[in-house]
């Protein structure tokens, strides 16, 4: 870490010699120039949300690369991450607050000037930033991204917000919502409401109790813990843990994960190398279920249906190489196809048969019962993972899941042709949606049977406990199936299905 790393003061400021370096790099304008900008870190955020508003961009693609372009590390990184994630979290409830501050529709409101004062709210009302610090800055920003008109209309803005608290605005805007419960939680929870209505049925879907639902929404507005995977025959847990020097913790669900406590994650050489990965643990969780699910026959052929960005297919294929088993890992996109070959660079040449592109739902029909395991990684609606995709819950509406069900559909029927008979199917999302989920898998059993191919399921609920290393999950004792929560597991919300085919 580097001097100016670590000059960012309580109030979110830079200091001394680290703004002093902003300002020498500014010398040639006039001083009136010289107080028009802000420093790196929020302008970091500010391009991130302008890329994910503006281009359809996700900010855990955009913003990575934009800090080490522009060399922010340490302190001001860590600044900048919070500021973009969080703002982008709770982007629901800070138009909320904005609307009331500013007398005015939020949809009234520029674009730019709009993502400006998400940023400025969430410092106020989100952030451990003071008042004068969150104001001065942002209309900073303001100025030198907007002009002048738009950062004064910032200013009265930030200024109303920050005369209150944010326990008063939430009170403010929950009694704005009416008395619908949901609408009350949509708001000051910031999910839209058919996401509050659709979280709440799957968590009763799941056996578990609706009153969940503020726990649930609460979990996806937190920042998840950044875990790695220790890919078996690679690297085992205890050596990435001594390479995290302190900074890590033994993984409550798996005997391959490790939880980063602080660092960066890139600087392991483990991780540089692709003997271990950035990976939540509930997708360890999920993968290292299908290598554990019993079946009937030999265990030499393994398929990875919708392989990218290959995390999964990394981790399967390590376990594959450990067996003395294959895996052919497929991915509809080249360019997502490119990223499963780099996630396998460090898995021996002998249990990768193939990384090959082509459309899954036609692979049944063209490999009939040529895999032992197959894995369906499904697209999804992403709803499962929303504190790690903030975006995504202002992205997908209700329309998305006719297309989506029917994609995972096929999908499905395409690997219960594809395993053969006595082999087992995962079907997997990260979104605990039940049109998703159990009806896709109704829907898919169904329409194998009607082609000839019938199936049992497999308890995945067993199967999980054993690889725990505690032995236990709290999961639901009425079903066979598996669904995670952030609240509950603090994981992603993936769901796990196991079908072993019977004929």
């Amino acid at each position: 870490m580097s001097p100016v790393d670590d000059r960012r003061d309580p109030s979110g400021r830079q200091r001394g010699a680290a703004r002093s370096q902003g300002r020498t790099q500014r010398t040639a304008a006039a001083p009136s120039q010289r107080r028009r900008g802000s420093d790196p870190a929020r302008t970091a955020a500010y391009d991130v949300l302008r890329a994910v508003d503006g281009s359809d961009s996700y900010a855990n693609l955009v913003l990575p690369p934009l800090l080490r372009d522009r060399r922010i590390t340490g302190r001001d990184a860590a600044f900048a991450t919070e500021l973009a994630y969080g703002t982008l979290r709770l982007r629901g409830r800070y138009d909320a607050v904005i609307a009331q501050a500013a007398a005015r529709e939020v949809s009234t409101i520029d674009a730019p000037a709009l993502d400006v004062l998400r940023l400025g709210v969430h410092q106020l009302l989100g952030m451990r930033v003071p008042a004068h610090a969150a104001v001065s800055e942002t209309v900073g920003l303001a100025r030198e991204q907007l002009g002048t008109g738009p950062s004064q209309f910032v200013n009265a803005v930030l200024r109303t917000v920050g005369r209150t608290t944010s326990e008063e605005w939430e009170q403010r805007i929950a009694e704005a919502a009416g008395d619908d419960e949901l609408a009350r939680l949509s708001v000051t929870q910031s999910h839209p409401l058919w996401v509050v209505r659709a979280l709440r049925e799957a968590l009763v879907g799941n056996g578990r109790s609706a009153d969940e639902i503020e726990a649930l929404l609460t979990a996806d507005n937190g920042a998840p813990r950044v875990t790695l995977v220790a890919r078996p025959g690679l690297v085992d847990q205890e050596e990435v843990l001594e390479e995290t020097e302190g900074a890590g913790l033994v993984g409550a669900l798996t005997p391959t994960g490790v939880i980063l406590t602080g660092g960066d994650p890139a600087a392991l050489p483990s991780v540089r190398d692709g003997r271990a990965g950035v990976q939540d643990e509930g997708s360890q969780l999920v993968a290292l279920a299908l290598t554990e699910a019993p079946l009937d026959g030999p265990d030499a052929r393994w398929l990875d249906l919708c392989a990218g960005p290959g995390g999964k297919a990394a981790l399967l294929a390590a376990v594959a190489g450990e067996r003395g088993a294959r895996i052919v890992a497929n991915e509809l996109q080249p360019h997502r196809a490119r990223l499963v070959e780099q996630a396998l660079r460090a898995v021996p040449a002998d249990a990768v048969e193939d990384v090959r592109t082509g459309d899954g739902r036609t692979v049944g029909t063209d490999e009939p019962g040529a895999y032992d395991r197959v894995m369906v990684d499904a697209p999804c609606t992403g709803l499962g993972a929303l504190r790690r995709r903030p975006e995504a819950r202002w992205r997908r509406t209700p329309a998305d899941l006719a297309g989506l069900s029917a994609l995972q559909r096929d999908l499905l029927v395409s690997a219960l042709q594809a395993v053969r008979p006595g082999g087992v199917v995962a079907y997997v999302t990260c979104s605990p949606h039940l049109v998703e989920t159990q009806l896709v898998v109704k829907d898919a059993v169904k329409a194998a049977s009607r082609a000839g191919i019938e199936v049992e399921p497999v308890d995945a609920r067993d199967v999980v406990r054993h690889i725990a290393p505690a032995g236990y999950v709290d999961l639901d004792d009425d079903r066979t199936d598996v669904q995670l929560w952030p609240h509950v597991h603090g994981t992603d919300a993936m769901h796990l299905t196991l079908l072993r085919r019977t004929s």
